[in-house]
């Protein structure tokens, strides 16, 4: 039966908060009431912590991670390897293989992966700019450029990987993929850390 609310308020505040994944009507209520017996300043600092990061947040001109300027931290640090480039799906990967502390390098993140089922196309991700970006680094002077497929090993995760692989074709840049510590079609988010670590550190040569 469906909750009858007192306040057409509280039910505006209930249907926004269960609008966020993993989150019930109940849980959406207790959090809303929850919220209303706080003191109004300590509410206010939250809300506008949502706005300032949905209105302020920008994403890194070189390799699409949430940052607060033009460019990250990560790509703003001369003292990382720009020259390897580890291919992410989300911001989320990118946070998670940071906490191994087992790289170097810098990122690109996709956006997602190739899923025709949720009308995913090469077009919604940023294929095309790591490709630019990779052009660019091959036609430099140094070391020859590593592109590391850090994508999930199911399905989508390994079209993906392999659609990547063949725009890569013809530059002269060594493509790689983690070692297969972790699960076919687990997360890079849910892996432990010394198991992510190892397989970066473990990483082959990316095989069709």
């Amino acid at each position: 039966m469906k909750e009858q609310y007192p306040s057409e308020l509280l039910q505006n505040a209930v249907d926004a908060i269960s609008s966020l994944p993993g989150v019930g009507n109940r849980s959406a209520l207790r959090l809303a009431l929850h919220l209303l017996a706080q003191p109004k300043d300590h509410v206010h600092h939250f809300t506008n912590a949502i706005n300032r990061l949905v209105d302020e947040v920008r994403y890194c001109n070189e390799c699409m991670m949430i940052s607060d300027s033009d460019h990250c931290s990560i790509c703003s640090d001369r003292t990382r390897d720009h020259r390897t480039v580890c291919v992410v799906a989300t911001v989320r990967d990118v946070m998670s293989i940071e906490a191994t502390g087992q790289y170097r390098g810098v990122y690109h993140v996709l956006g997602g992966i190739i899923s025709p089922i949720n009308g995913i196309g090469p077009s919604d991700l940023t294929i095309r700019q790591l490709v630019e970006r990779m052009k660019a680094l091959s036609a430099g002077e140094g070391a020859k450029p590593e592109v590391i497929l850090a994508l999930s090993g199911d399905v989508e995760g390994e079209t993906t990987s392999f659609y990547i692989y063949r725009q890569l074709a013809g530059l002269d840049v060594q493509v790689s993929t983690l070692a297969r510590g972790l699960g076919f079609g687990d997360d890079l988010e849910y892996a432990d850390s010394l198991t992510l670590g190892r397989s970066i550190i473990n990483r082959q040569t990316f095989k069709p």
